[in-house]
């Protein structure tokens, strides 16, 4: 199960250390099956996360007319 918590960094790390792990091909079918099953619920929360910064950005962008540049401070 997927942390719903976690940050878009901390799901693509975990992502791509079960894509290393299925590429090696030394996991076992049963396995295999249950970490690809989580690699798609990882790519979901992923998706949802950008999608999710997408729209707020454009909602910026759409409400000031123009493009505001962020401090992340």
């Amino acid at each position: 199960m997927v942390n719903e918590n976690a940050s878009f960094e901390d799901n693509l790390k975990e992502l791509e250390e079960i894509v290393e792990k299925l590429e090696k091909g030394d996991v076992p079918l049963d396995n295999a099956i249950e970490e690809f099953k989580k690699a798609m619920d990882l790519v979901k929360a992923c998706d949802d996360k950008l999608k999710d910064a997408q729209e707020t950005i454009a909602k910026i962008v759409n409400e000031n007319g123009e493009i505001v540049e962020f401090n992340v401070d």
